[in-house]
């Protein structure tokens, strides 16, 4: 089975590879990836990132993928089984610009959230729907996974060309649930889980374990609820007046002026600081001053990136520490390779994945890509219903699918008013005239 990154230089690329040669341990040999093709648009970064993977695979005994890098996109994704999109359009400098024009008008500066995750999919979505046609053109049977951001957007984008190949993953979703599975002493990988939303605008309504839902009792037990970092970020008294456990994203929303200004008080944005360790890491790395080993430069930059996570919202709620079991990184990869489990080796399981959303959530139509529990398998991902949503969920996903749908038709028809409405209706942009001077710096 052939496995094509785009974005292959990226520097989260050796979690997926990690997940891979782990899965390789394993005793069945069926659907398993036997190559790794690495496309990215900058030869430099793809150095450096096989450079990890090599002394990564050494480190692990028994097969592994043959790994090969390119940067020619037509000849990564011939012939491809699986393509996992994780690109960035415009790097990190192009995420910096993001934050810094908003805040600079009093606005939400972040990646994926606010006036940022708008002017980032105005950049992004024409990028992702080239790559879908290319797919749909030489790998017409490849399944397409993102994780490209705006995840829900990009995914959505990306389906009017691809239709249920293409399947959107968040390692946020899976993070939320295993904590809070384990802060009611219950083992992850038994509990079922109730999960509505958007990408990064989701809500956990059900944590089922021997067929008893454990949320209630959570909900009601402040010490347990606060012991881990949704409870830390919200706060017990808000949970229990929700009744639900939100996705970390909802932050920017439920405390919004908190996380504002602590934003605004930083010393840098998340980009900025991503963007300085980022660079010395891909620096060292091309100078040869990695201490002798590329692995373990790599290995003590993400430790880094993981307890500086959320650093802004984390000061806001308090200030306090992430846990040590948060900080190994896998997340989106190991949804990544289960997805890529089910599908290959048609093993049946329940993932909260990116997808269509045929029905799953009232009061969204068919098309729309939602954040859902899939009941997966060699036919794909199909969601599963979700039932009645609460009016403040529900009303906030349709303003944010507004949103996403309105970025959709700038970014694909070059259409100035599409992005305008865009960037004004999101809830965390506050004056049509702020989105619009925001828009017009972007393109200036």
């Amino acid at each position: 089975m052939r496995l094509t990154v785009l974005g292959g230089g990226g520097f989260r690329v050796p979690l997926v590879h990690r997940a891979l040669l782990d899965d390789a341990q394993g005793p069945d040999a069926a659907g398993r990836c036997t190559e790794l093709v690495l496309h990215d648009t900058d030869p430099g970064r793809l150095n450096a990132i096989s450079a990890v993977l090599a002394e990564q695979a050494a480190r692990h005994t028994g097969p592994r993928p043959a790994v090969r890098t390119t940067t020619d996109l037509d000849e990564a994704l011939a012939g491809a089984d699986f393509v996992f999109s994780a690109i960035r359009v415009g790097g990190l400098a192009g995420r910096v610009r993001d934050e810094q024009l908003p805040l600079a008008e009093g606005l939400l500066g972040q990646e994926t959230v606010g006036a940022g995750g708008v002017l980032y999919g105005l950049r992004t979505v024409p990028v992702a729907t080239h790559i879908a046609e290319r797919v749909a053109e030489l790998a017409p049977r490849a399944w397409v996974i993102n994780f490209t951001n705006p995840a829900g957007m990009v995914t959505e984008a990306m389906s009017r060309v691809l239709g249920d190949r293409v399947i959107g993953i968040c390692d946020s979703p899976v993070g939320l649930c295993r904590r809070a599975a384990r802060a009611v002493g219950a083992d992850p990988d038994r509990a079922e889980f109730d999960y509505v939303g958007l990408n990064h605008l989701g809500w956990l309504r059900r944590i089922v374990v021997d067929g008893t839902d454990r949320l209630p009792a959570l909900l009601a037990d402040a010490p347990a609820l606060e012991s881990f970092e949704e409870g830390k970020l919200f706060g017990a008294e808000w949970l229990g007046a929700l009744g639900a456990l939100p996705n970390e994203y909802l932050h920017y929303y439920y405390h919004h002026r908190e996380a504002l200004t602590a934003i605004r008080e930083a010393d840098a944005t998340r980009g900025e600081f991503l963007a300085r360790q980022q660079e010395g890491f891909y620096a060292k790395l091309a100078d040869g001053d990695g201490g002798g080993s590329a692995f373990q430069t790599w290995e003590d930059t993400r430790r880094e990136r993981e307890e500086t996570y959320m650093a802004e919202s984390r000061e806001a709620s308090g200030g306090w520490q992430r846990d040590s079991c948060d900080l190994d990184g896998g997340g989106y990869d190991r949804v990544a390779l289960a997805l890529m489990r089910a599908i290959s080796r048609n093993e049946r399981t329940t993932l909260i994945l990116n997808v269509r959303n045929r029905g799953a959530v009232p009061g969204l139509d068919g098309d729309a890509v939602v954040e859902v529990p899939c009941l997966v398998d060699a036919g794909g991902a199909r969601p599963l219903a979700a039932g009645p949503v609460a009016p403040d969920q529900l009303g906030l996903m349709l303003q944010l699918k507004a949103v996403e749908r309105s970025t959709i038709e700038a970014a694909v028809d070059h259409s100035p008013r599409a992005a305008l409405r865009a960037l004004a209706l999101h809830p965390l942009v506050d004056s049509v005239h702020a989105a619009d001077r925001v828009l017009r710096a972007a393109q200036g």
